[in-house]
């Protein structure tokens, strides 16, 4: 514990030289930080995510802080950290680096957030969307809402939105998989979810919830046989150069909230507001479509690493599905009725 946070005061004072002095660059994470001032009568914005300025994400990040300046010209100033594991932080620092102000705007998967906001597990399930237009309308819709809802009630965010990360495929260092019976005893990491957890116990492996700058070591150093990701997170943290085998599973669609310090989005003028949302809703747009281009770059990257790309029959997909029906009435137990229904389950 006092390793972690040593190194969130270490990290956090790098970031600090990248961000023009990003707020109180020292405060430990036990502490509620105020949001960064205004400087000079400019509303300073600090957006931050976990990936290259490459990715998608990152370049929505600038397409949302291109229209806030296109707009207000000097008044608003907007400062990028693309990467915070470049700074020595986890993907989930992201979670407190928001919440209490240090960042204005981040990103990150919803299955961070499912030890503190139990339905959004609901969304973790497998194999729940056939494809991202029914993905993609569920999130934008009535499902998003309610969950946004309940994430709202129990952080200090404010939710503009869900980027996609998209659906996950299986890639690992050992065999190819076609079926579960070729996942038995696999070693898996998996986001911090118990609904994705117990999906790749009842398929046979063995997961390993693991923050991702934790799977990353654990791939080099050969210590984890596989991981799950789109293939374009698989590319651009470099695990296909690491696993040979990769599975078009499709098993969860995971979307990523893009969230704000609440009482800095709260207490900036309408104007600003309102901009701030019609930036993200064009970024959300402007992403997805991105994500598409980048999976099938990334699969291109993948077997010119040498890599092997299996596209499953639809009797292998629905065998997957068929091992993990469980799942769906333990979830009954854990999950409101209302989400439920909207997912029809």
């Amino acid at each position: 514990m006092l390793r972690r946070r040593f190194l969130q005061r270490s990290a956090l004072l790098g970031a600090a030289t990248l961000t023009g002095r990003l707020a109180a660059a020292a405060t430990p994470a036990t502490t509620q930080s105020p949001a960064p001032p205004a400087v000079k009568g400019r509303t300073r914005i600090f957006m931050g995510g976990y990936g290259p300025a490459s990715t998608g994400f990152s370049l929505a990040l600038k397409k949302i802080g291109d229209r806030l300046e296109a707009k207000f010209g000097g008044e608003v100033e907007v400062k990028y950290v693309y990467n915070i594991l470049d700074l020595g932080y986890r993907a989930d620092d992201i979670l407190w680096l928001v919440e209490q102000g240090v960042l204005t705007l981040g990103y990150q998967s919803s299955s961070y957030l499912t030890d503190r906001v139990a339905d959004l597990g609901a969304a973790d399930l497998p194999f729940l969307f056939p494809d991202a237009r029914q993905a993609r309308a569920a999130m934008d819709g009535r499902l998003g809402q309610l969950l946004t809802a309940r994430i709202e009630a129990v952080t200090n965010y404010r939710i503009l939105g869900y980027f996609e990360n998209g659906f996950r495929h299986v890639s690992n260092r050992l065999r190819p998989v076609r079926t579960p019976a070729d996942m038995k005893g696999m070693k898996i990491r998996v986001l911090p979810s118990q609904i994705q957890s117990r999906t790749f116990e009842l398929l046979g492996a063995n997961p390993k919830i693991m923050d991702l700058s934790e799977a990353i070591e654990a791939v080099k150093a050969g210590t984890l046989d596989a991981q799950e990701n789109p293939f374009a997170n698989t590319v651009t943290y470099g695990v296909h150069k690491y696993h040979r085998f990769h599975s078009a599973t499709n098993h969860f669609y995971v979307s990523r909230p893009i969230f704000l310090h609440r009482p800095t989005f709260d207490a900036w003028p309408r104007a600003l507001q309102d901009t701030l949302r019609e930036a993200v809703h064009e970024a959300i747009a402007f992403q997805r479509d991105l994500h598409v281009k980048e999976e099938e770059d990334a699969m291109t990257a993948i077997r010119a690493e040498g890599g092997e790309i299996l596209e499953l029959t639809r009797d292998e997909h629905n065998a997957f599905a068929a091992a993990v029906k469980p799942i769906y009435g333990e979830s009954r137990r854990q999950f409101s009725p209302e989400i439920l229904a909207l997912l029809n389950v």
